[in-house]
């Protein structure tokens, strides 16, 4: 069993062909397809099923591949590790982050460590800190940046975490809403809210969670009528008008045309960065120290 075979079942399981595999590979398709036979005939099962139409995992290439995933991974780090003995930081680094993050300039600091270890190569994945939080701890990323709130768990995940910045949340309302002219009086209690229409992410979304957990506090309930994905598009719906959300304050200088109001007892967010301190790689940790705190 040769990694080169483990490298081409994977990229055959990722893309969903055989052709489109050779081409990732940087191979010959019957190439590809002979080294993957030798390798079925060497387990004694075949690990794809063909058809005209398509190709897909048997049940035991379906056992097969989380194993070769981290066969390659392991080679990666083998030699990765080899390589920060004699003082060259290489291999690759997968990053992920939350779209809101405020905390740290994320982009900023990829640049200035692709320029202090060009021989690393990065990818990002954006998405939802849920996610993220199970992709570190499965190995599909090296480290991520979360926004939850201070009740999220990460140690149970087996995963280090550092807080970046804590944030108190505000009412983001549109500018015609009866709530915008009461900016200046002070912060306003959350039972104030509860007759308004909240536009809100996704249920079981940590963004979500910081402020159901606020509401439950307090004992109180409201009524999430629109739930967004994405931020812009949930600050779209507060703009026209139909409900208002609760956001941290960082973030209202990315929203225009919204008024935030300062809230009592509102959500509180921690923005954290986290990674596998069992499975670090050199490349990891050097990106980790480019952090401050």
């Amino acid at each position: 069993m040769e990694l080169q075979q483990l490298r081409y079942v994977v990229a055959v399981a990722e893309t969903g062909g055989f052709t489109r595999a050779a081409e990732r590979c940087l191979v010959v398709q019957s190439a590809l397809s002979h080294q993957i036979g030798k390798l079925e005939k060497e387990l004694g099962a075949r690990l794809f099923e063909r058809t005209s139409r398509r190709v897909a995992l048997t049940a035991a290439g379906e056992a097969f591949l989380p194993a070769a995933r981290q066969a390659l991974e392991a080679a990666d780090r083998a030699r990765a590790e080899v390589a920060a003995v004699t003082g060259e930081i290489r291999g690759r680094l997968a990053i992920g982050a939350i779209t809101t993050v405020t905390a740290v300039d994320v982009p900023g600091l990829m640049r200035a460590y692709h320029s202090a270890y060009p021989q690393v190569t990065m990818r990002l994945l954006d998405g939802m800190s849920e996610t993220l939080v199970r992709s570190v701890h499965d190995g599909g990323l090296d480290l991520a940046f979360l926004g939850v709130p201070p009740s999220f768990p990460t140690a149970p995940h087996g995963l280090r975490s550092r807080t970046l910045a804590t944030d108190r949340h505000v009412a983001v309302v549109s500018p015609d809403h009866p709530l915008a002219g009461e900016q200046a009086r002070g912060p306003v209690p959350l039972e104030r809210l509860v007759d308004e229409a909240f536009v809100d992410f996704p249920a079981g979304a940590a963004a979500r969670a910081q402020t159901d957990e606020a509401f439950q506090a307090a004992r109180l309930h409201r009524e999430v009528a629109f739930e967004a994905k994405g931020l812009e598009f949930l600050a779209d719906l507060v703009r026209g008008g139909l409900g208002i959300a609760l956001l941290p304050s960082r973030l209202v200088p990315r929203l225009p045309g919204l008024a935030a109001v300062p809230l009592r007892d509102g959500p509180t967010r921690e923005e954290r960065l986290v990674w596998h301190g069992a499975r670090c790689s050199p490349a990891a940790k050097a990106f980790l120290d480019s952090v401050s705190g």
